[in-house]
């Protein structure tokens, strides 16, 4: 094999960083929210530590959607059938990609939650805790993952797409039970309760999801985030 060069190092290297952004959605997708993040970070002028965190977190991200991206090639190359293996390899590499964004998600709210924070005092802190969109991102979250593992202990459906019970459903009447609680306008509310209940009817209709599995992840929803708004919120 030819040698290479530092240039010609450096030359691959960016051709396979533009490779990735060229074909990968989900690269781009990764690559600008990394870039606003960092943008906020310099205009709330974050200290060195939180920028390195937040800095470290994106370039993990990035580094992985772009492992990901030549497995699959890799993958690709030797077989072009389905194969079990293969799909398990892709499927791993993905989960990698998800793993990384979630923690790269924690650390942005984290960083960010603390620094939206005006007092360090713990009333202050306590006071934000109990604040809607804190309360709303932690319902949110909860319901995501408590569908999620149902799904995996289960084995029920995919975690984000079929089986027991409706993450589409539950995201729904969740969004619903928050309205409840925040709006004083009957009119929204209702709004919102119809858009949930058109969004649970469509994932039958389309034969994704059984009536019981849409009655399952309404019920996670509204009882999760009611739960969580009915002891912490002190609206």
């Amino acid at each position: 094999m030819k040698k290479r060069g530092i240039t010609d190092s450096l030359n691959y290297a960016i051709e396979g960083l533009k490779y990735t952004l060229k074909t990968q959605r989900n690269m781009r997708i990764h690559f600008f929210a990394g870039a606003t993040v960092l943008f906020l970070g310099v205009i709330l002028q974050l200290t060195t530590v939180e920028f390195m965190l937040l800095l470290g977190a994106v370039t993990m991200v990035i580094v992985a959607e772009m492992f990901n991206t030549a497995l699959e090639i890799a993958v690709d190359i030797f077989t072009k059938e389905f194969h079990h293996m293969a799909k398990m390899a892709k499927d791993i590499a993905a989960g990698c990609v998800f793993v990384v964004s979630v923690y790269a998600i924690i650390i942005g709210y984290l960083v960010f939650f603390k620094k939206l924070s005006i007092l360090n005092l713990s009333d202050a802190m306590l006071r934000i805790r109990q604040s809607p969109w804190h309360l709303t991102f932690t319902a949110l979250v909860i319901v995501l993952t408590l569908v999620i593992v149902t799904k995996l202990v289960l084995h029920r459906g995919t975690p984000f797409r079929g089986g027991w019970p409706s993450g589409h459903s539950a995201f729904a009447f969740s969004i619903f039970t928050i309205t409840a609680f925040l709006s004083d306008s009957v009119i929204i509310v209702s709004l919102v309760f119809i858009m949930a209940v058109l969004l649970a009817a469509s994932r039958i209709k389309r034969g994704i999801h059984s009536p019981w599995e849409v009655i399952a992840g309404s019920a996670i929803g509204i009882l999760v985030t009611l739960s969580i708004f009915q002891f912490l919120y002190r609206g």
